[in-house]
């Protein structure tokens, strides 16, 4: 069977996933621009209004292939990135379904995405020092936004490995999905379901204004990013039509 990144459609959302069981799902040079070009595919695709990225079982991405690793100059370093970078710059939103070990780089894809939903089997591993190898492809900046500068640390510098409830309790993983991996994809399209029922344009103008927002300090500054954008939706016939039909809700009662 050869390695591929695997993308289904299922309703309005893209399910991507990294399929390389042989190697636990890890990211060779081909797989990580395969990723980059299913993300591609889903925001061109004016049907898909959210993401799901995950792994065949029984991991989720034991981080770089290392073969491609050790021979990486900046360049290659740079390639490897591209896959999970290209999630993190996703303008859907996006959600990670971590069923099993998410190492190194496969950490690094795990927090590029917008919520990780966690499986019994899940582990978040960075193993980086462990491999004599300084963290990249701003994975230092993930972590510490994801979990806090002391968690962080106990997790990049001390080898702290946390399990599925562990991630929970962090706010790694915004919940533990229990079953297997069927179960935790259809959490995640679950969780997904009301980005597919909003209007497209205005789930990833939505998406836009957070990741604007979450670099400032003044609230004051919040609302002048949200402001345009919500004049936007409110002259939208979808506004007008919804805006509508919960009067019509309401004046029936």
């Amino acid at each position: 069977m050869t390695d591929s990144i695997l993308t289904e459609r299922i309703g309005r959302v893209a399910v991507v996933t990294v399929d390389a069981p042989a190697s636990r799902n890890a990211l060779t040079l081909d797989l990580s621009a395969q990723l980059t070009k299913a993300v591609t595919d889903a925001e061109q695709d004016e049907d898909v209004h959210a993401l799901v990225v995950t792994g065949t079982p029984p991991a989720f991405c034991a981080g770089a292939d290392l073969s491609a690793l050790g021979e990486a100059k900046e360049d290659g370093l740079r390639a490897i990135y591209d896959g999970f970078l290209a999630v993190a710059r996703c303008t859907l939103p996006t959600i990670a379904a971590v069923g099993g070990a998410a190492v190194g780089a496969g950490l690094n894809l795990a927090l590029a995405a917008d919520v990780r939903l966690a499986g019994p089997h899940a582990k978040f591993i960075a193993r980086f020092l462990e491999l004599g190898l300084h963290p990249g492809g701003g994975m230092t900046w993930m972590i510490q936004q994801a979990v806090g500068r002391q968690r962080a640390a106990a997790m990049t510098l001390f080898g702290e490995v946390l399990d599925a409830e562990a991630a929970v309790r962090a706010g790694l993983a915004l919940r533990l999905i229990e079953g297997g991996h069927d179960e935790l994809v259809e959490a995640a399209l679950a969780l997904a379901k009301p980005a597919t029922e909003a209007p497209r344009e205005l789930v990833l103008a939505t998406k836009l204004s957070m990741r604007r927002t979450r670099a400032l300090t003044e609230h004051a500054d919040a609302v002048d990013v949200e402001i345009v954008p919500q004049l936007v939706s409110l002259d939208s016939p979808e506004f007008t039509a919804r805006l509508a039909n919960i009067r019509a809700r309401i004046g029936g009662k």
